[in-house]
Parts: structure tokens; sequence; C-alpha cells
């Protein structure tokens, strides 16, 4: 069977095996799909034995993708733009990478959610590699407005400095602003930081949040649920990233095996198996 894994560090609480053998199933696909963990100092090593073993791609999780875009010879203009890659293809002609956590994560929000994006203000907390990540696909999807908060100021401007041509091309209003002041009353708040899973508090104040509005953790399960009560108790409509787990995930089976599966099921499965709902 084709071979793949998902390399990070930790990597043990990966969903990702269980994501793509469903899609497999469901699709008429063999592959054999593992976890590999890598040592932090070792991630290009455990990569290209992994490649030269005759496997066929990879997914990367944190902390490692920079380390893969950087790896690639080609690359998609979003992970071109992000600067970071989630999925790793290896090809004869050289090695092919990609981020599909943006689109993952407008996917789930605009379909599984059923929230749109266009026309909407919207609040990007955090500028670093799952911030980078999905920054671009959220510019394509037409939101009015869109703020990056983070708690460096620099690496925040930094990162809508390369989104400024894309922001322009889409009509989208770009701007950076401190955790402390970004705003109030935004449609859609995304939480892109690690905040989450470090059991630290929201970083952001309330005010970012309208009556109504869509609050989304990129964390899913026991570490999302904080943010999630923060939303509620504010007015707002949680929602944790399984969804867009599952999104992302099915964007990297299409690069790899040219089937793009049905993320319905696959999602309501994990849903059941992460609320415990038997």
């Amino acid at each position: 069977m084709d071979r793949y894994a998902v390399i990070g560090h930790p990597v043990e609480h990966s969903r990702s095996p269980d994501i793509q053998a469903r899609f497999a199933a469901q699709t008429g696909q063999s592959i054999d799909y593992t976890r590999l963990l890598s040592p932090l100092d070792g991630f290009t090593t455990t990569v290209r034995q992994f490649a030269e073993g005759g496997a066929h791609g990879c997914n990367v999780t944190v902390p490692f993708k920079f380390e893969a875009w950087q790896l690639a010879t080609r690359r998609t203009p979003r992970a071109q733009r992000a600067e970071a890659a989630n999925t790793l293809r290896f090809d004869a002609e050289g090695w092919w990478c990609d981020n599909t956590d943006g689109i993952g994560l407008v996917r789930d929000i605009t379909v599984n959610a059923g929230v749109a994006l266009a026309g909407r203000r919207v609040l990007l907390i955090g500028a670093g590699g799952a911030a980078a990540g999905v920054l671009g696909p959220l510019i394509e999807a037409g939101p009015a407005a869109l703020v990056v908060a983070n708690r460096t100021a620099d690496k925040a401007q930094a990162l809508v400095d390369r989104h400024t041509d894309l922001a322009h091309g889409h009509g989208v209003v770009l701007s950076a602003a401190p955790l402390d002041a970004p705003g109030t009353a935004f449609d859609i708040v995304i939480n892109g930081t690690a905040s989450s899973l470090a059991g630290a508090g929201v970083p952001v104040p309330a005010s970012v949040l309208r009556a109504g509005g869509l609050a989304v953790d990129m964390m899913y399960g026991a570490g999302a649920r904080a943010f999630l009560d923060w939303a509620a108790q504010h007015g707002a409509t949680g929602r944790d990233g399984l969804g867009m787990l599952v999104e992302q995930a099915a964007e990297a089976f299409f690069a790899w095996r040219g089937a793009r599966p049905d993320t319905a099921p696959v999602l309501a499965a994990l849903r059941a198996q992460v609320d415990g709902v038997r």
C-alpha cells in the first residue's frame, strides 16, 4: 500500500490516521497512514528517511511547518504566502508542498457552520504559523475587513505586508493591531494562538465579540473549551477546530490521491468521539 504519515512533535494525539483511514475506505483507496514522531532537531532527517523508504507524502504538524515549506522545491501560492506547509508530496520531479489549513478553516466556517465570510468584519488573533496558514484563504473569501492582532506588533505587520497585494486584489481592508486594542464587534473572531493549548486566558477583550457572531478556536476538544465558554458568556456562538481539521485533511487527501472525500460523515464520527457521545 502507498505510505503516508503525519509527522510532528508531539504527534501521538493526532487524529489524522483515523481521518485518512475513513477517507480511504470511503473512496476505495488503499493507503497506509501512520504517526511519525520526529526529534525537534531532526525533522529534515526524519522526512528524508521516510521519503527514501518509498513513502508518497506526509502531513506536517507543529512545530515543523516552516521547515516543511523550506524543504519543498515546488510550492502552491498559498503555501508560498504563508511560508509554512502542512502537506508534502514526494514527487519524482521534486517535493511539492501546500498549506491546507486555510481552505480547511474557510470550508468549515462557510459550509459546515453555514456562516458567510464575504462582506464580514473578521478578527484573526495571532501571527504565528497557524495564523499565517489561514490568512490567505480568509482574504480570498472576501471579507470587508480583516484585522490581524498579535502580541508582537512587528510580527503581525510583517504578515499583513506579505498579504497586502492579495487583499487589494480582493477588495479587503487588511490591517494589523495590538492584542489589547484590536477593535470591537467583529462578525467573526478566530483564535490562531496557542493560548488554548497552553491553558492561558483568552488573549483579547470580550468587546471584540458581536452578539450573535461566530468565535472560532483552531484547537478542539478540551483545549478549546475555555475559549468556547468565553464566547458563549458574551453572546457569541463558539466553534472549535475539529471541522477545520477534517476539511484540511480532505484537501491533503485530494492532493495525494486525486479523489475528494465527503467530509460530513467523517466529521460527524469524530465529533461523537471528541464530545464523548455514543
